[in-house]
């Protein structure tokens, strides 16, 4: 109703799905329900992510959202909600983990069982299945994977003297500090004291969103003298920032220079298990490695960094059989 008189909402769309989409918009404004048990899951899915998850979740996020619905999508076409169950889903993503990644299968069912979960909250499904369903994709080769000491030594030394090239200062405080490489982009001159740097925003290829992944993300993280004195050399940029993102091609260039100095293939948060695993091998504590990496909390860094460099698991396996060989004596 408008000024008294009834007025149809008419819009006009580029796809059938975008006017579903719109249409379940109008009903949750009118205080209907999100879907019905007859919709299909796809759609359901949907209209769960543009309604629901558009609001709770960062731009960046919300990106891999927008990819998730195109997997659904291809893998439950038709199949409605009322048909649903932990089987069916269980079939779905063995079907994508036979193509997909562990990792890439767990993030997928992830976002299904919170649909799920959603779902079942709204009535349309008599039990919330989701927690049933389990992942069993392939297990790949890690790709971030941490340097051995002689590797970083190889490599620091590498880039401490080729300076003049601004990738090699990025890939530089990557390895000594942990940093995530959107957030050594998001760096400005204010943000670099003798101190250390200060990390108070993270640039994305993706949109204009600085903000940094977690609350504990921002975080000041102590350098040497010798890096402050090469960062503190590099000349602001017009936007104000000190690096330039250069198309996002860090990874490329990060992938070449390992061949070039015959090091193994790893990434840009490879140099952050690399500085973490260096840490941790040379006792320094848990809690301090977790602030300077920026984690929400100490199990994070437990789940993912506790991995000791080659040189250090060697000595540790060699330590424990001889304390079981002092048993013995």
């Amino acid at each position: 109703m408008e000024h008294g008189k009834q007025k149809q909402i008419t819009k006009t769309f580029a796809t059938k799905s975008e006017a579903k989409v719109w249409a379940h918009q109008q009903e949750v404004l009118k205080g209907k329900n999100i879907a019905k048990r007859e919709d299909t899951f796809a759609d359901f899915f949907e209209t769960w992510v543009y309604t629901v998850k558009r609001n709770d979740v960062r731009p960046s996020t919300f990106i891999n959202y927008e990819r998730t619905v195109t997997i659904v999508r291809s893998l439950f076409k038709d199949i409605k909600i009322s048909n649903l169950d932990d089987l069916v889903v269980q079939m779905k993503i063995d079907e994508y983990g036979e193509t997909h990644s562990r990792k890439t299968t767990t993030e997928v069912l992830l976002k299904i069982r919170t649909a799920i979960h959603y779902a079942y909250a709204r009535g349309l499904l008599d039990n919330d299945f989701g927690s049933l369903v389990k992942t069993r994709g392939k297990e790949l080769e890690k790709r971030n994977k941490a340097l051995s000491i002689n590797e970083m030594k190889t490599l620091r030394n590498y880039l401490l003297s080729h300076t003049e090239d601004e990738f090699n200062i990025i890939a530089l405080i990557a390895l000594e500090t942990g940093a995530r490489r959107g957030e050594i982009l998001g760096l400005k001159s204010e943000d670099i004291s003798s101190n250390g740097i200060h990390i108070q925003r993270s640039i994305s290829p993706t949109n204009d969103d600085t903000r940094l992944k977690t609350t504990k993300s921002k975080r000041t993280v102590a350098i040497t003298d010798e890096v402050y004195t090469i960062v503190r050399s590099v000349q602001p940029k017009s936007n104000g920032y000190s690096f330039d993102p250069d198309g996002f091609k860090q990874s490329q260039r990060l992938k070449k220079l390992l061949v070039k100095l015959e090091l193994p293939s790893t990434t840009f948060h490879g140099l952050r298990d690399t500085i973490a695993s260096f840490l941790f091998s040379n006792d320094i504590r848990l809690d301090y490695v977790s602030k300077m990496l920026g984690h929400s909390n100490l199990q994070t860094t437990m789940n993912y960094y506790l991995e000791l460099m080659p040189e250090k698991k060697h000595q540790q396996e060699a330590d424990a059989l001889n304390l079981l060989i002092s048993l013995s004596d």
